[in-house]
């Protein structure tokens, strides 16, 4: 048996072809009238449009790559859901792509992008390099970088603002009267970790503090329980420590509580970043900065297809302002 075509469709409604595939596209213009005929009549034909014989037409697949490093962070399989959500409301569907951050991992990535013909690309959880960039801006790929940033001004990014919320932190945490403050780093060169470090220890130092301990966690559970040993190792202990993430904040909370037989908030205070699932279950009652995806998504999103539909870049830089959610891992200001 034939498979019913679009021309089987118009005939079928008395429109042209052309008012069929607009039906079907999202986004075009179309009368009420006319998509209330052509529904009917693909419904009584049992026509499906195909999505592949129209990309060829349009030169647009419908696809977005989302780029992932890594999801041990619960905070990011709940940005990919709403991703997921919002493309697929606005008619496209993700695809993902899982990569390291060194630049022989990620120009794989771009030769299976060019593969798959993806209309545009979101980066999530993963860095990206200026040359990466640049070869994505060469082979026609708008970019969206998803809670990161680069300095590179012709980049879209939707971020959180991470010189605020590190400020946040530690003007809280000078308030509670705290001494002794340390810092559990990310990634070094990541922008969240640099940016919040900044404007961290830029109010320690305006009130003539500085770090009392810092090391390193690469946001990896593992490695944050390495150097929270480290951290504690002597005393007397920090009465304060502030994780680049959530992620980080609770391996932290783990070794403090049940190997170190320190309590949270009386010995030490604990506050990370990102308001992840995790921060407010019971177990942790963590203190976090927010990082919204039920607003940084759409931006992203928006930003993204504006750029798709666009006949030249239109980068934007868009940063939301978090909130310090007070939970059971701090004690009140004095």
């Amino acid at each position: 048996m034939a498979s019913v075509t679009s021309l089987d469709v118009a005939r079928e409604a008395g429109v042209s072809q052309s008012a069929v595939s607009r039906t079907f596209t999202p986004g075009a213009s179309v009368s009420v009238e006319t998509r209330a005929k052509v529904l009917e009549a693909a419904r009584a034909l049992g026509y499906r449009p195909n999505k592949i014989a129209r990309s060829l037409i349009t030169r647009r697949s419908g696809i977005v790559g989302i780029v992932v490093a890594y999801l041990d962070n619960l905070y990011y399989p709940n940005v990919l859901e709403k991703l997921s959500r919002e493309l697929q409301q606005n008619g496209f569907h993700a695809l993902m792509f899982f990569t390291h951050q060194s630049s022989d991992k990620m120009d794989a990535v771009l030769g299976e992008l060019l593969e798959y013909q993806v209309d545009g690309l979101i980066m999530v959880s993963a860095g990206l390099s200026s040359e990466f960039a640049a070869k994505c801006a060469s082979s026609g790929i708008p970019v969206v970088l998803f809670n990161r940033t680069l300095d590179d001004k012709t980049l879209s990014a939707v971020s959180s603002d991470n010189v605020d919320g590190g400020e946040k932190v530690a003007r809280f945490l000078l308030c509670c009267g705290h001494e002794r403050i340390a810092y559990l780093a990310g990634w070094p060169g990541s922008s969240t970790d640099r940016d919040r470090r900044m404007g961290f220890t830029r109010i320690l130092s305006d009130h003539g503090r500085t770090l009392y301990r810092e090391d390193v966690g690469h946001y990896d559970r593992e490695e944050a329980c390495a150097a929270t040993r480290r951290l504690f190792a002597t005393p007397p202990f920090p009465d304060a420590l502030f994780c680049a993430n959530d992620h980080m904040a609770v391996a932290a909370l783990d070794v403090l509580r049940h190997e170190l037989g320190l309590a949270v908030p009386r010995d030490v205070a604990v506050i990370g970043y990102d308001n992840a699932p995790m921060a407010a279950w019971p177990s942790y009652s963590l203190t976090t900065v927010t990082q919204p995806p039920e607003t940084m998504v759409p931006e992203a999103v928006r930003i993204l297809l504006e750029n798709i539909e666009a006949s030249a870049p239109r980068p934007e830089q868009v940063k939301f302002t978090g909130e310090l959610i007070l939970r059971g891992t701090t004690r009140g200001c004095l």
